[in-house]
């Protein structure tokens, strides 16, 4: 690689010390991927993609955004086009996303994995087409995975979802070096504001909960109750650590269980619930969910922030996560705060990752983190990292630089993928060297010390040791040491 290519080996590093950090430090670190979106059917399956449509454009809300943007018909995005066609149309499409993180995305991903170096754009495309197909006919995920030094991959499950998937995985994982574990995600148990759904999202939970429920259902409130911590079990014992919620702001209001079984059972009848009912019932699910966490030794992670599904013509044409929702300008810190203290009251606060979606919340999560440590271990509540439209270059410098300011960055748990693909492992590159080249400007600014022993050691903690430490999964012994 020279510097002639967008993607060199300096690439975002604009200073020596910058450039020592990546290289020496912060490189060569595995990748503790807790919280993503791959499919674990296809890690169990050790998948082959047909080609590079299926692999790059399947699934993947970010580029479809950017299309649609661009102009491009829906058919060459979700709809009916070729392969070859919708993967035409997004190489047409990446000039113009210059300065928009797929830019780069997209180059390193190509470079990483296909050994691209130029440009993609729609002159250049056949020869991406046909130098990434050509190694996908003799790749497969599990080669993927491994090619990116991934060390655990925490999937994001539903109580709803078997965990047949993870099972094979465990007992035939292949030559696959990572492990893989899923994540406890019940947001549906909460969806009560849509009762035809939620209904029918309680049916899966029966068949999944198995026993009594699977043969009577979930008629009450104390069957839903039960069926969950069914679950939750049932996830220990798949190996699970990490529970997550995606919320629009922390639900935290008192709810007595007499209130929460009405609102279970008006949605049960099929009648929406009035609003301030629907937060009352999602929090008594969501402090139960922090008091089993805290029982298990569990991590809950917070994404705050998301404003959903807000193109409902088009919502209703493709469903929802094909790129209709945005960042929301919900208040964060009260309710979030009397959350995490009604927990803390009765020392059942689990281990908890908070993450936001606006950025004018930064502030707001780095300071609440320094209320509820306490001293039991390193970092216990964290400011997560930069999140879904908050991954890119700025936002990852606008989170470290809040979590500098009011906590202590060398305790961060580090960057997340929260990815669909198999081929986004680079955004951890991405994170290293915009990490590298904000330590590295300080260094050669004189404003932290020029030792390297000493920022390259909490570098390398912030790409790996730290997670490997905070989450306490089993590893493979190559990444264990």
């Amino acid at each position: 690689m020279t510097k002639t290519s967008l993607i060199h080996d300096d690439f975002l590093l604009t200073s020596k010390q910058a450039r020592e950090l990546y290289h020496r430090y912060a490189k060569s670190e595995p990748i503790y991927d807790y919280h993503c979106h791959l499919p674990p059917d296809l890690i169990a399956s050790n998948h082959q993609f047909a080609d590079l449509a299926e692999l790059w454009l399947g699934g993947d809300h970010y580029k479809w955004r950017a299309l649609r943007t661009n102009g491009v018909n829906e058919r060459f995005v979700t709809g009916d086009a070729t392969p070859r066609e919708k993967f035409q149309a997004w190489a047409e499409t990446v000039p113009h996303t210059l300065r928009n993180p797929l830019y780069h995305w997209s180059h390193l991903e190509l470079k990483r994995y296909f050994g691209f170096d130029g440009l993609l754009d729609g002159k250049t495309a056949e020869k991406v087409w046909k130098q990434a197909n050509a190694k996908l006919a003799k790749t497969r995920v599990h080669d993927l995975i491994n090619e990116s030094k991934v060390a655990v991959i925490c999937t994001t499950d539903c109580p709803a979802d078997p965990l047949d998937h993870h099972a094979k995985i465990r007992a035939n994982p292949g030559k696959l070096k990572a492990r893989v574990y899923p994540a406890f995600r019940p947001d549906k148990a909460l969806a009560v504001g849509n009762p035809q759904g939620f209904n029918a999202w309680l049916e899966k939970l029966a068949v999944a909960a198995g026993g009594a429920f699977a043969a009577g259902g979930i008629k009450t409130f104390d069957d839903l109750m039960g069926a969950l911590k069914q679950r939750h079990d049932d996830f220990h014992a798949a190996g699970c650590r990490i529970s997550d919620h995606g919320l629009e702001h922390a639900l935290s209001e008192p709810c007595t269980h007499a209130q929460a079984k009405s609102v279970f059972d008006a949605a049960r009848a099929g009648r929406v619930p009035e609003a301030a009912a629907i937060l009352r019932y999602g929090s008594y699910l969501m402090f139960a969910f922090g008091r089993w966490d805290a029982a298990r030794g569990w991590t809950k992670q917070l994404h705050l922030g998301a404003l959903r599904n807000n193109n409902a013509r088009l919502l209703g044409k493709l469903g929802p996560d094909t790129g209709f929702d945005s960042i929301g300008d919900f208040p964060q810190a009260v309710a979030l705060s009397r959350y995490l203290n009604t927990l803390d009251s009765t020392d059942q606060l689990p281990r908890t990752i908070l993450y936001n979606n606006n950025p004018n919340d930064n502030y707001v999560l780095g300071a609440m983190i320094g209320n509820f440590q306490d001293g039991s271990i390193a970092g216990k509540v964290q400011f997560g990292s930069g999140w879904w439209f908050l991954d890119q270059k700025e936002g990852m410098e606008w989170q470290i630089n809040a979590l500098s300011n009011l906590g202590l960055l060398s305790r961060f748990v580090g960057m997340i993928t929260d990815s669909r693909s198999f081929v986004s492992y680079p955004r951890h590159e991405y994170f290293r060297r915009t990490l590298c080249n904000l330590l590295g400007g300080d260094m050669a600014r004189g404003e932290i010390p020029s030792d390297y022993k000493l920022v390259g050691g909490m570098v390398k903690n912030i790409c790996f040791g730290n997670a490997r430490a905070y989450f306490g999964l089993e590893l493979a012994p190559e990444f264990s040491k």
